[in-house]
């Protein structure tokens, strides 16, 4: 039988977009089809545009430090508009590079709303049919709702709404102190509002380095964010202009304020009203199950990105991805991405990554494990451009001195973690970044000290 198309990608968010262009670049005849902006929640209501803010929050919080020098800056005319409008620059920049990076790389695109209807027949808007030898599914997530907070990105907002507001409130209680909690934590409190964290465990950022988290926790009290740890929601009243949270911890309640709230608690995959049932893909606790090269139990349909119980991450559905399109083209592949070779970055200040295993998960899998600590305050880069609150982390294996994870808190996180695993991923251990020269002044140069740390010959502590 003829198809259209040798591959049919639904949804253009960085998994969708990406194998595509990669299953073009193979050459495969491939069309994307997108319900709404190209480009996914990813380049326009997420990654990108809440980077673009972060990025004039830190600008804004500067201005203390021009202070010092004897600059006077007038807050008076501040207007959050502007910030807005930037995030948007960035968000539809990177959308309209998306649309010529598909058409460069001759993958087709639709726009409408697609439901798989047969193996290999998608039905487009409910009216229009097109045919594939191999289906893509990378519809992505939307933001999970909780009872007794029911969102209408008015009041109650979702990490969409909150990056669509032209103006922001005098108060926030933000629910969730994940990444995406963390991060608008970081950036409201810089613009002057006040910031109410709520999570149901015990520490900020709970997925991720105990040791990171206090540090956090630490300079967020110095920020005044406040934060209630091991406090359960249960819900909220509207009172005159702000919102009343009732809060419960070990049986005692008691009651918040803010101005507006934000769901920061996670997402749901997109799997709904999309032809699984019909077809019989297989799903487990709302999300599809894969494979291996992320084949789903139907041999020509896949599943990529947050729709599968992997990292909700945007670069990871990329890499799944890559991996599908190859797997399809007969290109010679990884089954699946490794775990432990998985970076997370949050973007707050100080920044936080990492990747692979923490101290907590090494005690709990009985791993003769050590760890190689090194603070920033001992680079002279740091010294240097007054940035000494952070510290480098490195988890290995006591005997061998393999890399089992690394977790990094402070200015440029999310740059220098990718030093350590491209050593693990390498299968280096300590020992080779303690020996690599190390440009100075530089902060990489806590990397190099922290290896050094976990054989006990730092330099600079």
């Amino acid at each position: 039988m003829e198809y259209q198309f040798d591959v049919a990608v639904i949804g253009s968010g960085p998994g969708g977009y990406v194998s595509a262009i990669r299953a073009s670049q193979i050459g495969l005849k491939t069309v994307v089809i997108e319900k709404e902006e190209v480009g996914g929640i990813c380049l326009n209501w997420g990654c990108i545009p809440s980077k673009a803010i972060i990025n004039q929050a830190k600008i804004f919080s500067s201005i203390s430090e021009l202070e010092k020098m004897g600059i006077k800056a007038d807050k008076a005319n501040f207007n959050y508009v502007s910030v807005y409008e930037k995030s948007r620059i960035a968000a539809e920049r990177l959308s309209k590079g998306v649309l010529f990076l598909l058409k460069k790389n001759k993958a087709d695109l639709i726009l409408g709303t697609a439901k798989i209807i047969e193996k290999n027949k998608i039905r487009i808007d409910g009216k229009n049919d097109l045919t594939a030898k191999n289906i893509i599914i990378a519809t992505g997530s939307s933001p999970k709702e909780i009872p007794g907070f029911k969102i209408d990105e008015e009041n109650i907002l979702s990490s969409t709404g909150i990056l669509k507001l032209k103006k922001i409130p005098e108060s926030i209680i933000i629910l969730g102190a994940g990444a995406i909690g963390l991060e608008f934590a970081y950036t409201l409190n810089s613009f002057g509002v006040n910031v109410i964290i709520i999570e149901m465990l015990e520490t900020l950022f709970p997925t991720g380095d105990a040791e990171i988290s206090e540090v956090l926790q630490r300079l967020f009290r110095k920020k005044k964010i406040e934060t209630y740890l091991g406090y359960r929601a249960l819900g909220c009243m509207n009172k005159d202009k702000t919102f009343e949270i009732s809060i419960e911890k070990e049986g005692k309640k008691s009651l918040i304020n803010a101005e507006k709230i934000l769901v920061a608690v996670g997402r749901t995959a997109n799997i709904k009203n999309i032809g699984l049932e019909e077809m019989g893909i297989k799903t487990e606790k709302g999300f599809i199950s894969t494979g291996d090269y992320y084949r789903t139990n139907i041999d020509n349909i896949f599943a990529i990105g947050d729709v599968i119980n992997t990292p909700l991450l945007a670069h990871v559905a990329s890499k799944e991805g890559e991996i599908a399109a190859e797997f399809i083209a007969g290109v010679k592949t990884e089954t699946r991405i490794k775990d432990d070779e998985i970076p997370y970055g949050v973007y707050c200040e100080p920044q936080i990554a990492g990747f692979g295993i923490t101290e907590k998960e090494a005690i709990e899998k009985k791993i003769d494990y050590g760890k190689a600590v090194f603070p920033y305050r001992g680079a002279g880069k740091a010294v240097a451009v007054d940035d000494l609150e952070g510290m480098v982390k490195i988890i290995f294996d006591k005997e061998e001195k393999a890399i089992l994870g690394a977790h990094i808190i402070g200015t440029d996180a999310t740059e220098l973690i990718h030093e350590i695993l491209l050593a693990k991923k390498s299968e280096l251990v300590l020992e080779d970044i303690a020996k690599m020269i190390h440009a100075h002044p530089t902060l990489s140069e806590a990397v190099m000290e922290a290896a050094r740390a976990g054989e006990g010959r730092a330099i600079h502590i």
